[in-house]
């Protein structure tokens, strides 16, 4: 145990007592998000294959838990409350020294986390066998598209933070991925001076204003210009100018929540449009390891996949016209890309196999959860730990663990 001085003590209990008060309503359409058990009945499990169960020694090791960074007050008041409604307001623009297109810069490609499911198996959601195809092919009417806003320019490039950083046009060698995660920051909080970007980039050691000046150029020149010959990078004129992209600019992040938004409502009949936005994820976002001022979008991000997984599995698993469990394995896995310790995921991917009869696929899920949880040193969810006693104490499913 650490000592604590008075004052930090103030700021925690303030915290805690804030992130106890009851929640506020959930955002439309967000509220549509359904519960775990909501509207859907339990699966019956079709009769279970002998198979042995699956060592924990061969399945991959997940990541170690992420070491916090950055001010814990600010970021535990907020995120406590609710950690899915952190949206930061763009600030206004403050003055700016002008442009100074030389300077060479020295920042190193920040290394980026393997995807949890990088090794093969067997039973993962991703790779099940074809047996568990749905019954019957039912076309799945679309949600309509939702306007792309400002973006009319679909051919302008896209910055992607649905997995590592990447942006159309910028290598991902030399200076490129820190070019990357400067459109990404200029992307989500434009108008910054030419300081706080500096920190924004290296809170450790700040960039020098060449530095900043030097890789806006670079992205300039990497993005181009719109058919109209307008920057998709502007320059400044006046130091009053800010630094900002062009408003035609393209992201995964708006799209993913363009399609959702629209399509929650719809309950089943948004299941396409709701897939579609679960193939913009390629991993965790931003890489898995965002810069201090990216780890509330990051979080935000990792919040709202795990909900629109959730939702696809939820209507995917029962019997249906809607039911295909490859099309939830699917969205489990690409769930637990974004969260490998997302325990709501694993319980739809026990439900998944027990809903099929894989009795292996079942036992592979609780195996991986658990070693998930000896690696965080914490304790199995309750409605885990539930779920877990009830598919295995079911009739002809219950196994020595």
């Amino acid at each position: 145990m650490q000592r604590l001085e008075h004052a930090a003590y103030q700021q925690i209990t303030t915290a805690l007592k804030v992130s106890g008060q009851p929640p506020h309503p959930a955002e439309e359409p967000w509220q549509d998000v359904p519960d775990e058990l909501e509207g859907i009945q339990q699966p019956t499990p079709a009769p279970p294959q002998e198979s042995i169960m699956p060592s924990a020694t061969s399945l991959p090791s997940p990541p170690a838990a992420t070491e916090v960074s950055g001010e814990v007050f600010p970021a535990l008041l907020a995120a406590s409350t609710d950690p899915s409604g952190l949206r930061l307001p763009s600030p206004t623009p403050s003055p700016a020294e002008p442009d100074n297109e030389t300077g060479p810069g020295n920042e190193a490609a920040v290394p980026l986390a393997p995807a949890p499911w990088a090794e093969a198996d067997s039973t993962d959601p991703a790779q099940a066998a074809e047996a568990d195809a749905p019954a019957a092919a039912v076309e799945e009417p679309t949600a309509p598209e939702a306007d792309e806003g400002e973006a009319h320019d679909l051919h302008a490039p896209e910055i992607r933070v649905l997995g590592p950083v990447e942006v159309t046009g910028v290598d991902s060698t030399g200076h490129g991925p820190r070019m990357a995660q400067l459109a990404a920051l200029l992307y989500f909080r434009p108008g910054r001076s030419a300081d706080v970007l500096c920190a924004d980039m290296d809170p450790i050691h700040p960039w020098s204003t060449s530095t900043l000046n030097a890789r806006m150029q670079g992205l300039r020149s990497c993005l181009g210009s719109d058919p109209a010959g307008n920057l998709y990078v502007p320059r400044r004129k006046t130091g009053e100018d800010p630094y900002r992209l062009a408003p035609t600019m393209r992201c995964d992040w708006t799209r993913f929540l363009q399609l959702v938004e629209h399509a929650l409502p719809l309950g089943t009949a948004g299941l396409t449009d709701l897939e579609k936005a679960l193939s913009l994820v390629r991993g965790k976002p931003f890489g898995g390891r965002p810069l201090p001022w990216a780890e509330p979008h990051a979080q935000e991000m990792i919040t709202r996949i795990t909900d629109i997984a959730h939702t696809v599995t939820t209507h995917r698993t029962p019997a249906g016209p809607h039911h295909d469990l490859n099309a939830a394995r699917h969205a489990v896995a690409t769930g637990l890309d974004a969260d490998p310790t997302a325990e709501l995921l694993y319980r739809a991917w026990m439900r998944i196999e027990a809903a099929g009869g894989n009795r292996s696929g079942l036992h592979t899920a609780i195996t991986r959860v658990q070693q998930v949880n000896r690696e965080l040193d914490c304790s199995l969810e309750i409605e885990t730990t539930q779920l877990i006693n009830e598919l295995l104490n079911r009739p002809g499913t219950a196994v020595r663990m």
